[in-house]
């Protein structure tokens, strides 16, 4: 079955949209600022703040060494009988907050089953941890879930196999593979929802809301696979610096647009030595697998 476009968020700029430079010069001060001395400060975001801000005090990042991996995997939707690309080991990272797009997909799967739609608070706090990568939106969730084991029985039925739910409230130590994370993604992003000839666990309803909450993401926010799109784009960015190394997990996983065709891309990197340096290292990644991607046609 061929491919039909979602609406995805486009790259052209406008007079109200800074620059890629603008954007970044911004965003890297704020997070190396102002974001990140809040986020250490008093736990401000309780247990799931080992996603996105971390899980304790800051360490001495000086004493930080780099042990930076990378491992990246994509999937042209054009070519829907075809196998992911993958560069570097296919092991399990920490998610971050890229998890929150499995989070929603337990929570939307779940409702289908009760025969229901979300209500107007699941949606409140669905966009809330999707367009602003929302801590406290994700707690809730993940607890009306059922945590790990709610997250592992939904995603038996989305076909990942390598994804492990962080224990108790920590969400934002869940592991998971590159390939399971473009499992995830197709299962949102093809035309038919799923990898097999099987039906698709997910709605069309499902799957709309979800690429259309992955289109919204905050300004700040809208680095990583992006930069390998030339037109469109729907992401979510995940960050976390581990307390016992002062290293930073630093992952983007959606889908891009270049050239005619339509890419699954996720980028899963840990051990950077800094946010800023990860976020390049993500995106000249994505720039590779994409390029090699149409390269490969």
């Amino acid at each position: 079955m061929p491919y039909r476009r979602p609406n995805l968020r486009p790259t052209t700029r406008t007079a109200s949209t800074p620059g890629r430079r603008g954007r970044r010069a911004g965003l890297c001060a704020v997070l190396l600022t102002g974001f990140v001395t809040t986020a250490f400060a008093a736990g401000a975001v309780g247990p799931a703040a080992a996603a996105d801000t971390g899980t304790g005090t800051t360490p001495a990042t000086a004493a930080a060494q780099s042990e930076a991996r990378v491992t990246t995997a994509v999937l042209d939707l054009d070519h829907p009988t075809a196998k992911p690309q993958l560069r570097g080991k296919d092991v399990p990272y920490d998610t971050a907050s890229i998890v929150k797009v499995d989070i929603l997909s337990a929570l939307l799967l779940q409702a289908q089953d009760a025969g229901r739609g979300l209500t107007q608070q699941e949606r409140t706090l669905a966009e809330a941890m999707i367009e602003h990568s929302d801590n406290g939106a994700a707690n809730a969730l993940w607890r009306e879930i059922g945590q790990a084991p709610g997250l592992k029985a939904v995603n038996k039925r989305l076909g990942l196999s390598s994804t492990v739910g962080g224990a108790g409230g920590l969400w934002g130590l869940t592991r998971t593979t590159a390939s399971d994370q473009i499992g995830l993604l197709r299962a949102v992003f093809a035309a038919d929802g799923t990898a097999s000839a099987t039906k698709p666990a997910l709605t069309t309803a499902s799957r709309t809301y979800i690429r259309t909450l992955m289109t919204r993401i905050a300004t700040d926010q809208s680095w990583g696979v992006s930069a390998a799109s030339d037109s469109a784009w729907a992401l979510k960015n995940g960050w976390l610096q581990r307390t016992t190394t002062g290293l930073w997990d630093v992952n983007s996983v959606g889908q891009v647009t270049s050239g005619t065709h339509h890419y699954l891309v996720a980028v899963l990197s840990d051990g950077n030595t800094s946010m800023a340096t990860g976020i390049k290292t993500v995106e000249n990644a994505a720039r590779t697998a994409v390029t090699s991607a149409r390269a490969a046609g």
